[in-house]
């Protein structure tokens, strides 16, 4: 049974079961390759994408809980098309070298960019308990802290 999605701002329909895990749906059947399989079990953040806003997991997100709903992907941030909070932590990520062997990053960047579109101006317990569900097996946490309080202070 065809489901239709909204990714990215563009329609599409899909000829996948309806428990088929939202992940696997981006990945193999609209072949954006950005979001990251990590663990399966919606434990280590790095499928982390916006449906309606929110951060999901998309690996236990079945594809029909999907259905109707906006889809954002780490694709979809990085257009030129993308908000200022993310393009704000974008270049904040860069500036402040978070990156390490990046697998991690995807779910990072978009977990931050939740945070900051619903609190502008996070406190360090705003971001340990945005952040807390993302996992980064290079440890550069500190980083990613000083990247989220610099696209913060770039909103200002």
């Amino acid at each position: 049974m065809p489901v239709k999605l909204n990714v990215n701002g563009a329609d599409h329909q899909v000829d996948a079961t309806p428990d088929t895990p939202l992940l696997w749906v981006i990945r193999d059947y609209l072949e954006m390759t950005g979001t990251k399989f990590g663990c399966g079990m919606a434990l280590c953040g790095a499928c982390t994408v916006h449906m309606d806003g929110q951060p999901i997991r998309s690996c236990s997100t079945p594809v029909q809980l999907a259905a109707g709903k906006k889809i954002t992907t780490i694709e979809g941030v990085s257009s030129t098309a993308a908000s200022p909070v993310a393009k704000a932590v974008q270049q904040a990520w860069n500036d402040e070298q978070v990156v390490q062997c990046g697998y991690c990053q995807s779910g990072q960047i978009m977990s931050a960019i939740a945070l900051l579109e619903k609190t502008p101006k996070p406190t360090d317990a705003d971001i340990d308990s945005a952040m807390s569900g993302n996992i980064c097996r290079c440890n550069t946490y500190q980083r990613i802290r000083g990247a989220i309080k610099d696209a913060s202070k770039k909103l200002a």
